[in-house]
């Protein structure tokens, strides 16, 4: 009987732990190359699934309230503080709601854009500190 052969060890992850260079990445980007597109089209994407979540809350949020008022008669003649319930939340407390929306959207945007300067930097996808 033969001796068993030596045992090779395969290692996959060494495969994984080579990194792309941060130049090669930024010529990737600005060739227009199909990674290069690849990573454009991914912050596009970002970006633009932000704005629909914070267009569908700014659609619900607003949009609702008239179709509140039109299913409950009894809030659309209320009164606070001797002004219509409707008037109030439509003419004076959108604005705020819309500020808050804005002010989140730009924030989100900025985090995206972070993440992805990080990830073309090559600095493991975090954002600076």
């Amino acid at each position: 009987m033969e001796p068993p052969a030596p045992r090779v060890r395969v290692v996959l992850g060494d495969v994984a732990r080579t990194r792309i260079k941060p130049a090669r990445t930024r010529a990737e980007l600005e060739e227009q190359s199909p990674v290069g597109e690849a990573l454009a089209r991914g912050l596009v994407r970002a970006q633009f699934a932000v704005a629909m979540r914070l267009a569908a809350v700014v659609a619900v949020g607003l949009g609702g309230l008239p179709l509140l008022f039109a299913a409950a008669p009894a809030v659309a003649k209320a009164r606070l503080f001797g002004v219509s319930l409707p008037w109030l939340l439509l003419g004076v407390l959108a604005y705020p709601f819309l500020y808050l929306v804005g002010s989140a959207y730009v924030h989100l945007a900025e985090r995206n854009e972070q993440e992805f300067a990080a990830l073309v930097e090559d600095r493991g996808g975090q954002p600076p500190q």
